[in-house]
């Protein structure tokens, strides 16, 4: 059996990885946007000011996208270094959309990059808007196809296992490509990073505001900013909707764990606001309940059911008791490829296969499972609860204080009033909150999949190389170094172009966004 110190490891160091590459993941996608609505503006109206703010948030991008690039690199190595079986088992389907993406988007969006900060001597103003604009759609299908990725990972169409090769393959890309799950978790990642891109730039738009510092290019930066981010941050509450709608269809614990739902509630269920979920007792205490909320949102209707965790484990033990068979079966198929009742046995049951693979958890070989260890693998289905619960709330609960804030700063740049200063000073303390939103939404995306790597099909502590403990160590220690010398360099770099501002400031009028003055 793995040990399990070199699966929690091979978590850990993918899960850093993963999560310091995605602190430069949503400010690329926002920011590519906006500097292109705002050399739209540029070429629409031939104010400077445009050109110059395109230029100046553009330096800002470049920044963030060079270590997005550096950060994301090492994550492709990853599941080659950590993650051997998992690639032998799956690469034919996880490698396409990879592939994919390295081949139209990342290329894309790299040529064009280059071409957007030595091209405005060199092109049309037409012509490098065109650029501009290219260079936000590969950012964008980047982010698609790495999401097709794991969507499939969440939710694993279009394949199937080959008893011949003893891998799973592709057998409608289609299917992979269109998968309700990718598809869901494209749109909300992506409107994620809109918002990041927003509160960045409307928090440095507020200290510039604040400083006195290039006001024209602040008043503008931050009109558009609010507007923005206003329709980023209703897009995600909108789109996060209909990812839960999706997890009731092919995540159930995930969605269960979330709520803390030990058990099946009349429909259509409530949405718990606030509890404390206790996974020894496997009850949660002092909740405030929402009546209908969840219901509505899981299942869109007021009769259909969500199930409880103490359903899902009873669920969880029949498929590993079915799969059982399914895994005696392809041990005779290993020995004998030809034998024909195994074959039409591993047919009938090969969709509870991966169930079977529980037990390896508890057991060298499944068929000789007791029924305690079943019990106890169908208990592995249910991840820490506690952990589920708050950090979904942590993300919910940031979300909406941004659509606040935006909302108020969209309201004084509309009104001839003069915005009050601690507007700004709210701007900028909320900063932080999108990337913290971002990085507890994928704490709640992939840890609420344990303990699988591919749902339903391969567990997580079966997929790791052949490392050792050491390894692993080491490892770790020197991704954090790295990782934190870059942290470093990145954050000067921001602040150094920040310090400088634009090349120039033009005295137009900006609309009625003015400061109050100081009391």
């Amino acid at each position: 059996m793995t040990d399990p110190l070199l699966v929690e490891l091979s978590r850990l160091q993918f899960a850093l990885t993963a999560l310091y590459h995605f602190l430069f993941v949503p400010l690329t996608l926002g920011l590519s946007i906006m500097i292109a609505m705002m050399e739209t503006v540029y070429v629409m109206t031939k104010r400077v000011i445009w050109r110059d703010m395109t230029k100046f948030w553009g330096v800002l991008f470049g920044i963030n996208f060079a270590l997005g690039v550096a950060t994301g690199i090492t994550m492709e190595f990853q599941f080659g270094m950590n993650w051997a079986y998992y690639s032998h088992y799956v690469g034919d389907v996880f490698g396409a959309p990879l592939a994919i993406e390295g081949l139209m988007a990342f290329f894309l969006e790299a040529t064009f990059v280059g071409l957007f900060f030595f091209g405005w001597d060199k092109l049309s103003a037409r012509g490098h808007l065109a650029v501009t604009w290219l260079v936000a759609i590969g950012t964008n299908l980047s982010a698609l196809w790495i999401l097709i990725a794991n969507g499939w990972m969440q939710n694993p169409v279009g394949s199937a296992f080959n008893t011949d090769t003893m891998r799973m393959e592709v057998t409608d890309f289609a299917a992979v490509l269109f998968n309700p799950v990718a598809q869901a978790k494209f749109v909300h990642t992506v409107s994620a990073g809109y918002v990041c891109g927003a509160a960045f730039v409307l928090g440095i738009s507020a200290w510039y505001m604040l400083k006195g510092r290039h006001v024209e290019l602040a008043k503008r930066s931050f009109v558009i900013a609010s507007a923005f981010g206003v329709a980023s941050a209703l897009s995600v509450i909108v789109l996060g909707d209909e990812s839960g709608y999706e997890i009731t269809d092919n995540q159930k614990m995930k969605l269960a764990t979330m709520e803390a739902m030990w058990e099946t509630e009349p429909a259509p269920a409530s949405f718990t606001l606030i509890g404390i979920p206790n996974m020894a007792d496997r009850t949660t205490s002092y909740g405030i309940h929402i009546p209908w909320v969840m219901g509505l949102i899981g299942t869109r209707s007021l009769d259909q059911q969500i199930p409880g965790i103490f359903d899902l484990v009873e669920k969880a033990e029949e498929r590993i008791r079915n799969g059982i068979p399914a895994y005696d079966a392809l041990e005779k198929l290993k020995a004998d490829r030809t034998d024909a009742e195994a074959r039409v046995t591993f047919e009938a049951t090969n969709a509870d296969l991966g169930y079977a693979l529980l037990l390896k958890q508890f057991v060298a070989d499944p068929r000789e499972a007791t029924e305690q260890n079943i019990k106890d693998a169908a208990w592995s289905t249910v991840p820490t609860v506690p952990a589920m619960f708050f950090t979904f709330r942590i993300m919910v609960l940031s979300g909406f204080i941004l659509l606040g804030v935006f909302l108020v700063s969209l309201w004084y740049t509309t009104r001839e009033v003069a915005a009050p200063r601690w507007l700004f000073r709210l701007a900028l303390l909320a900063m932080p909150l999108p990337w913290i939103a971002a990085e507890v939404g994928w704490f709640v995306a992939e840890f609420g999949r344990q303990p699988w790597i591919i749902e339903g099909v391969l567990p997580t502590f079966l997929a790791t190389s052949e490392l050792g403990v050491s390894d692993l160590v080491i490892t770790i220690l020197g991704f954090t170094l790295v990782y934190g010398v870059l942290a470093v360099i990145e954050v000067r770099l921001m602040l150094a172009a920040i310090a400088h501002g634009p090349t120039g400031d033009h005295p137009e009028a900006a609309g009625s966004l003015t400061l109050a003055p100081a009391q």
